[in-house]
């Protein structure tokens, strides 16, 4: 049976919650303007990606119960990569953003309908999946290569889905047919946030074997079972 919070920590977080549902309306609004600023000159979004990061992972360190700490950011190479990152918790999102480069999330189609998010997922030009729909798929990989084509990395979750428990769940081999199709570093991203070494995808190497043996490092780093 699972501990009950503390009164102090349900009302920290209470707070916090209230906290986030007053400020990101008027950070999208911000967000909005640079936006209508900057896009004639910035189709990539970096400028708009770069305030999106900073507003997103500040969150994190609001909380007085939250210890954020991200290492080995120097690790992601300055051109285009795939980063592949495991998943753990819905907070995982803007965690990420305090890699403070720029990229483009692949995310569940879902979320682009979510009013403030949704909008700012669009306007960043994020990439959206479907998933269970091949043709989604197909898409969401030629939107990939056309990002890394132009200089732009990639952000990926190969589980799919968060994992809350012990196990990484089972990894998908799209990133890992990025990096070998595209020949651009993958980059593991673990969420504490800790980025790993690249990893230069092996010419001619199977995908799903790749990403079989990415997950086996990704387990190894967590100290968790495969």
């Amino acid at each position: 049976m699972s501990a009950r919070p503390s009164p102090a920590s349900a009302a920290v977080t209470v707070a916090f919650w209230v906290v986030v549902g007053l400020t990101m309306p008027l950070l999208f609004l911000v967000a909005a303007l640079i936006f209508a600023v900057t896009a004639p000159f910035d189709p990539d979004r970096r400028v708009l990606h770069a305030f999106v990061c900073r507003s997103c992972h500040a969150y994190l360190r609001v909380n007085p119960l939250w210890r954020v700490r991200v290492e080995g950011r120097e690790r992601i190479p300055r051109g285009p990569s795939v980063l592949v990152v495991n998943h753990q918790s819905m907070a995982d999102v803007a965690a990420c953003m305090g890699l403070h480069r720029p990229f483009k999330f692949v995310s569940k189609a879902s979320l682009f309908s979510l009013p403030v998010v949704g909008w700012a997922m669009k306007m960043l030009r994020y990439v959206r999946l479907e998933r269970g729909r091949p043709h989604s798929t197909r898409a969401m990989l030629d939107q990939c290569r056309h990002w890394l084509r132009r200089g732009m990395s990639v952000l990926m979750f190969p589980e799919g889905t968060y994992a809350p428990g012990a196990a990484l769940l089972h990894f998908k081999p799209g990133a890992f047919v990025l990096a070998r199709d595209e020949r651009v570093p993958m980059v593991r991203v673990n969420i504490r946030i800790r980025v790993l070494d690249p990893v230069d995808f092996p010419a001619g190497a199977d995908a799903v074997q790749v990403a079989t043996a990415m997950r086996e490092r990704f387990a190894r780093e967590l100290g968790r079972p495969t």
